[in-house]
């Protein structure tokens, strides 16, 4: 093992200069969240800067600060969240539904009646 790497924690620390190394030209944009914790992130001046950022502090959606102004987004807007009964219905109708209930009772039924199914 070289004398360059011994006691070194391999993969923690680059080996590599930063001497010279240009970085990209950066803005700072500030983000505010709906409990008020406002902090700032850096972006590349080419860079699409997204209108929410997860805050910080309490992980709560942040909108972004421009101009003394919220960016408001669309989808800040809380939806209620679906259940499983509405992604059925997304699959089947009501109908459908009744009659394979029909299906599954009948079936029960049989079950009970022929001793192999107990409550």
């Amino acid at each position: 093992m070289p004398e360059s790497m011994r006691g070194m924690r391999l993969g923690s620390l680059s080996m590599e200069r930063e001497e010279g190394v240009e970085l990209a030209a950066r803005r700072s944009i500030t983000f505010v969240c709906e409990n008020d914790h406002e902090f700032k992130l850096a972006f590349a001046l080419e860079a699409e800067i997204p209108n929410t950022w997860d805050c910080k502090v309490c992980h709560t959606k942040s909108s972004r600060l421009r101009d003394g102004e919220l960016v408001r987004d669309i989808s800040l807007q809380v939806e209620a969240p679906r259940s499983h009964f509405d992604m059925v219905l997304e699959r089947r109708t009501r109908a459908e539904l009744e009659a394979l209930l029909e299906e599954v009772l009948a079936d029960v039924k049989k079950r009970r009646a022929e001793g192999r199914l107990t409550s």
